[in-house]
């Protein structure tokens, strides 16, 4: 699916690895592209598009205000990822302030077309009995599960309200050539022993960012995503051993599994985390890191496929397989 040909589009986080891959495709489809960007980000990768860029922070009302001047399309997926350090109010306001504004400074723009608000899943937050659907009610369970909850939770109320045209997509756990967030599966994959903790599945949901940027593409122009969610995730969830298993076999190793009980390294997460906070140090260990391996992440994704006609491009297999293998060409294992 895209967007007419000559359209004015605004991107927030297209310095991250989902809004880089946005604003190519958006460049090869014909679109007028602007972005808002930080004086901190770096902006080499994308110098070569011929994109018009306004450096500021995302929740600049002035910032905000000269970027939507004119757009027909906003597609808003800056986010404050989990950075030690980080205080509470830098989390609400990139999710929560840079909605309000970017949502509001839509209303005035003549023949709007539409807001894509990229949230999470993470806004479930731990889903007791998986699989989760855009119907089960938010957990948020950190400050950047919250205030991207809050964020959504808006939005809804707000453009309900005042009529604005907008749709919301979920991603499921993003990855590919260049993500460095699940980088930290595929060099575990390959040692002489993949450590799994606790003895649940290890269900987790991937989207290749390829098919993300499609299904926000989707959202954009589709009629029957008019006020709606919808969670964005390959058809099923795969556990973490065939990961492990899939990234092993395409770069010619062999998965040698081992299981250990989850709880010591629970207790050392809690002693990390007790100690190097007061201190403002960065944990060597986190809970929320034991804890990717022992929830099982697993979503009902019908949604997108059967209301906008969603269809992903990777299987987690042929994704895996072809992101194991950009990193090992470039070096990154």
């Amino acid at each position: 699916m895209k967007l007419p040909v000559g359209s004015q589009v605004l991107v927030t986080g297209a310095t991250g690895f989902t809004g880089a891959v946005l604003v190519r495709r958006l460049v090869e489809q014909g679109c007028h592209v602007r972005v808002i960007a930080r004086h901190s980000a770096n902006v080499g990768p994308l110098k070569d598009l011929g994109i018009e860029w306004f450096r500021g922070d995302v929740y600049d009302a002035a910032v905000v205000k000269a970027a939507v001047a004119g757009v027909k399309y906003i597609f808003h997926a800056a986010a404050a990822y989990r950075v030690s350090g980080l205080p509470d109010d830098e989390y609400r306001r990139v999710h929560e302030t840079s909605t309000q504004l970017l949502a509001e400074a839509a209303l005035n723009q003549p023949d709007f077309k539409r807001f894509v608000h990229v949230s999470t899943v993470g806004v479930h937050g731990h889903v007791e009995n998986p699989p989760a659907n855009e119907e089960s009610p938010f957990q948020p369970g950190d400050i950047y599960q919250k205030t991207k909850a809050e964020a959504e939770l808006w939005l809804h109320a707000f453009a309900r309200e005042k009529g604005l045209n907008y749709s919301v997509i979920r991603p499921a756990a993003i990855y590919g050539p260049g993500d460095r967030r699940l980088l930290k599966i595929f060099k575990l994959a390959i040692k002489p022993v993949f450590i799994l903790l606790g003895y649940s599945k290890g269900l987790y949901h991937l989207i290749h960012v390829e098919d993300l940027v499609s299904g926000m593409l989707l959202a954009a122009v589709h009629p029957a995503a008019q006020g709606e969610a919808f969670i964005c995730g390959n058809p099923e969830a795969v556990t973490q051993e065939h990961m492990g298993r899939v990234i092993a076999a395409a770069l010619g190793k062999k998965c040698r599994v081992l299981r250990l009980p989850a709880w010591p390294v629970f207790f050392a997460a809690d002693l990390c985390e007790a100690i190097c906070k007061p201190l403002k140090i960065a944990p060597p260990l986190y809970r929320r890191r034991v804890a990717f391996f022992t929830k099982d992440r697993s979503f009902d994704t019908r949604k997108i496929y059967e209301r906008l006609g969603f269809r992903p491009q990777f299987s987690d297999e042929e994704g895996l397989a072809q992101t194991a293998r950009w990193y090992r060409d470039h070096g990154w294992l």
